[in-house]
């Protein structure tokens, strides 16, 4: 049976919601609708409807849904309630600084090794890693079943790393080196370089700025 494609944008914004309820959660609101979650975030309420429909929650009419239900359901369809073991090809610029983010478990994600292919940062302690040669990056991600890679290397280096991961079975690559890479079919690939963020910040400011003379 084929899965339905969701639309990316409601798959953008399924986090957004999921952070807004956590926080909503935390001030001890019970029950909470989507035209409160609209105010709130600036969307339309019909928009956040159709968005939460995915999860497969039903909210009560006129009442909204119980939050905690909610953050539940969005945890689950995201798949965050699953641990996948994951492995990070990259210890230099992004890699240390994502491997300090202890929400990663959070979110579904375990690093089980940090792999590297300047010899300078073999053997290296990173936030408890030991960081290991590139090469060694398949033997460890079979044996840990990893499903999961993180690419925060330079350029040249993130097709080589993006292969090995493939060859090792990991099956979804978040890449955030400043290059797409290429993978067969059935691995899935965000290509996410922060470039892309900056340019469009500093457009949508200089347009602002024309604009405004």
């Amino acid at each position: 049976m084929a899965v339905k494609a969701l639309p990316e944008p409601t798959l953008h914004r399924l986090p957004v919601y999921f952070q807004h309820l956590k926080r909503l959660n935390l001030r001890g609101i019970a029950v909470v609708s989507c035209s409160t979650i609209g105010r709130d975030l600036g969307l339309e309420p019909s928009q956040i409807r159709k968005d939460l429909e995915v999860t497969g929650i039903v909210g009560k009419p006129k009442v909204g849904f119980p939050v905690p239900a909610l953050i539940a359901a969005i945890e689950h369809f995201l798949g965050w309630d699953k641990v996948k073991n994951a492995v990070l090809a990259g210890a230099e610029g992004l890699g240390p600084a994502l491997l300090g983010l202890k929400e990663f478990n959070r979110y579904g994600l375990r690093i089980v090794g940090v792999f590297d292919a300047d010899e300078r940062l073999i053997g290296a302690d990173l936030h408890g890693f030991e960081v290991r040669p590139l090469g060694f990056l398949p033997g460890i991600a079979r044996s840990a079943n990893a499903r999961v890679g993180i690419i925060t290397l330079p350029a040249p280096l993130a097709q080589g790393a993006a292969d090995l991961m493939v060859s090792a079975g990991v099956r979804a690559i978040w890449n955030l080196a400043p290059i797409p890479v290429r993978v067969p079919a059935g691995v899935f690939v965000e290509n996410r370089d922060f470039y892309f963020p900056l340019a469009a910040l500093s457009c949508r400011l200089e347009r602002q700025e024309v604009e405004a003379r």
